[in-house]
C-alpha cells in the first residue's frame, strides 16, 4: 500500500468495516509480523470481530482467488475463515474475512507433527478440487480455470514450462557462471527434465504455502488453513510435496523437521519411496525459480542461485 503508517492502516481498515458491517467500530489494532504481503488488521463492532487484509487496488485479482479457494476448500471440508467481503475502495483492495480463534501454528502447544498430520490430509483434499488450466492466474471462477502468465521462451502451459527450463540449458547458460552447474551436469539435468516430459502427471488446486505460519490451530486442536495468495494449478501431489523440501533445505522455522514431514506424507498417503521422483520436480522449480529472478529481480539472484546449488548436489550426488 502507498500509505504505510499504521494509524492510517487501522483507520482504513475501520472504515471499510464500518461501511461494510454498518456498525461502528470499537476497537481495532494493525497485525504486524503475520503477513507478509498484505496490510492485516483485526477490528471488533458491537456485534462482529472481523479481520481486514488490504493491499493496492493491482492485488484486487489475488483476493478473488482467495475467496474462491476458502469457498472451494471449505466445500471438501478445509476449515477456514469465511470471506464476507472483497472490494475496491480508495486505490487499495480489501478482503474482510471472519475472525478465527486460536494459536497460530508457530505458537501452538499442540504437537507440530499432529499439526503437519491434518495437514496433509487436507493437501489430498485441496487436490480433489475442479480445477483446469496450469498457474497460479484464476482466470474463470466459474469453471475454476488458472492461467499461468506466458512469457519470452514459454506459452505458459506445462509443456512451455518444461520446454523453456530444457531450452536454457546451454554453453552459455547463466546457471553455469552462477557455479550452480557445470556443463556436464547441465547435460544430465537435461536428461532429467527431457524424462519429465514423457511422464503423465495428474494437475490440481494447490495452496502454494502449506506451512506452520499459515495455520490457527483452536480449542479443538483442528487445524486452520489460511492466506491462499500463492495458490495455484500443478502438477500434484508433487508440488506440495516439493514446497515442503524446499523449507526443509532453507530451514525454515515454519516448515516440517524430518518427523513432522513423515507425519504430512502419512495424513496425506504418500510412501518415502514415491519421494524420488519429486525431488526431479523441485530440482525444476529451483531453477525455474532462479532464472525469473535473473530476468525480474536481481536482488534475488544470490539466494536463488545458493538453493539450487544445493538442490543440484542432493539431486546429482
Amino acid at each position: 500500500m502507498k500509505d504505510t503508517m499504521g494509524h492510517s492502516v487501522v483507520m482504513q481498515a475501520e472504515r471499510i468495516t464500518g461501511d461494510f458491517l454498518l456498525e461502528q467500530p470499537k476497537m481495532s489494532y494493525q497485525i504486524i509480523g503475520k503477513g507478509i504481503v498484505n496490510q492485516v488488521c483485526v477490528v471488533e463492532t458491537e456485534s462482529h470481530k472481523v479481520v481486514v487484509r488490504m493491499n493496492d487496488k493491482d492485488t484486487f485479482s489475488c483476493f478473488v482467488k482467495e475467496k474462491w479457494c476458502i469457498e472451494q476448500a471449505a466445500a471438501v471440508g478445509i476449515p477456514g475463515p469465511e470471506v464476507l467481503s472483497i472490494g475496491i475502495v480508495d486505490e487499495t483492495a480489501y478482503m474482510i474475512q471472519t475472525c478465527i480463534h486460536g494459536d497460530n501454528g508457530l505458537d501452538s502447544t499442540v504437537s507440530k507433527s499432529e499439526v503437519w498430520r491434518q495437514l496433509g490430509e487436507y493437501a489430498k483434499l485441496i487436490h480433489s478440487i475442479q480445477v483446469k488450466g496450469f498457474g497460479g492466474n484464476l482466470i474463470d471462477p466459474v469453471h475454476g480455470e488458472f492461467q499461468s502468465p506466458s512469457h519470452a521462451g514459454s506459452d505458459g502451459s506445462w509443456h512451455g514450462y518444461l520446454q523453456y527450463n530444457i531450452n536454457s540449458l546451454t554453453e552459455h547458460d547463466r546457471l553455469i557462471k552462477l557455479g550452480v552447474i557445470s556443463q556436464v551436469e547441465s547435460q544430465r539435468v537435461r536428461k532429467l527434465f527431457e524424462n519429465l516430459k514423457k511422464e503423465t502427471f495428474r494437475f490440481g488446486l494447490n495452496h502454494g504455502d502449506i506451512s506452520l505460519k499459515n495455520t490457527m490451530v483452536n480449542q479443538a486442536n483442528q487445524v486452520i488453513l489460511l492466506d491462499w495468495g500463492n495458490a495455484e494449478v500443478s502438477v500434484v501431489p508433487h508440488a506440495a510435496v516439493t514446497q515442503l523440501m524446499q523449507y526443509q533445505i532453507l530451514g525454515l522455522e515454519e516448515g516440517p523437521n524430518i518427523k513432522e514431514f513423515k507425519a504430512f506424507l502419512d495424513g496425506y498417503g504418500i510412501r518415502e519411496q514415491d519421494l524420488d521422483d519429486m525431488r526431479h520436480l523441485l530440482l525444476l522449480r529451483a531453477f525455474d525459480n532462479l532464472r525469473w529472478a535473473i530476468d525480474q529481480s536481481p536482488d534475488l539472484i544470490e539466494p536463488y542461485a545458493a538453493f539450487a546449488k544445493q538442490v543440484v548436489d542432493m539431486i546429482l550426488d
